[in-house]
């Protein structure tokens, strides 16, 4: 994917775990995007993650991103926070929408958790200036992961629901029942909100296409492993703290990439032979027996043999 180099004119911290960022061009504006779009950031110690653009879309003069201190960092967050500084130059990816509005949507029903508001801020901005009907319900740990709640509760008033950690439970039965035809559902967070929202809104009978998820995660580390690019013969080594993509880019072997966290599709590799650890949310199960998602599987055994 192609990349351009920007300035960082900005940071601050919104929680003690969440490190905002300011993007500017180097000359001229950034390209436009929509809301719902992401970019990949390019580090320089190597690391490529995907953030949500959280600024206006109608501004071009600037991008802002958030990302969380991940615990088990593989370098990516850590350097943002502990290293990046306003001054410095990044790359970036041009923006791409996996989690784009429904433009057709009699309510959008936006539900969050933690640093899963970070998509919903562009999609308010956006829905403020369309006059639409939504709301957004919006869970988190106090004085942890409840980024922007603050300035939410300004701009919203009673669209603004909340569930902090230990005082209100978010009740997906309650927020998806007896809904209007033509409601949309949004999700962005961990993994349990989205396979939880995908329960509830099949058993009351949402239709699939009503209901929108987005999951951006950084590829967990692992056991070394070894892959064979059969084509040219080479061996590579995949480090614990590396996915198998971060190898063969650093190998020159550039893939089509979006999301790097195992949701859009877009580096799909079929494989010829080896035990494989699926970690993706996006081929069926049929499908790994011949297709692995580089991003975030990793081997488990024998070499991996790709057709490369």
């Amino acid at each position: 994917m192609s990349a351009f180099e920007v300035r960082v004119s900005a940071t601050r911290m919104i929680t003690p775990v969440i490190r905002e960022l300011s993007l500017e061009a180097l000359d001229g504006t950034l390209p436009a995007f929509s809301a719902g779009s992401h970019v990949q950031l390019h580090l320089p110690n190597g690391k490529r993650n995907a953030y949500s653009l959280i600024s206006d879309p109608g501004d071009t003069r600037h991008y802002r991103i958030a990302i969380r201190l991940q615990a088990h960092s593989r370098g990516g967050s850590r350097y943002v926070h502990e290293q990046l500084q306003a001054g410095d130059h990044v790359r970036i990816s041009a923006p791409a929408n996996l989690f784009a509005l429904h433009s057709t949507a009699r309510l959008h029903i936006l539900i969050a958790a933690g640093i899963g508001i970070t998509p919903f801020l562009a999609h308010i901005t956006e829905l403020l200036r369309r006059s639409a009907a939504f709301e957004l319900h919006y869970a988190y740990r106090a004085g942890v992961s409840d980024a922007y709640v603050e300035t939410l509760r300004e701009r919203l008033g009673e669209r603004l629901h909340v569930y902090a950690s230990g005082q209100r439970r978010l009740d997906l039965q309650r927020v998806l029942g007896q809904r209007p035809l033509g409601s949309h559902v949004y999700a962005c967070g961990p993994q349990s909100l989205l396979d939880s929202v995908r329960e509830q809104s099949q058993a009351l009978g949402w239709p699939s296409t009503r209901v929108h998820w987005e999951a951006f995660t950084a590829p967990e580390p692992g056991e070394p492993f070894r892959v064979h690019l059969v084509r040219s013969g080479r061996q590579l080594d995949v480090a614990a703290e590396q996915s198998l993509l971060e190898a063969l880019e650093a190998a020159g072997v550039e893939l089509p990439n979006l999301c790097r966290g195992g949701v859009c599709g877009q580096c799909r590799t079929p494989y010829l032979q080896g035990d494989v650890q699926h970690r993706d949310l996006f081929l069926a199960s049929d499908e790994r027996a011949s297709s692995l998602m580089p991003c975030v599987s990793r081997g488990c055994g024998s070499p991996i043999l790709l057709d490369i």
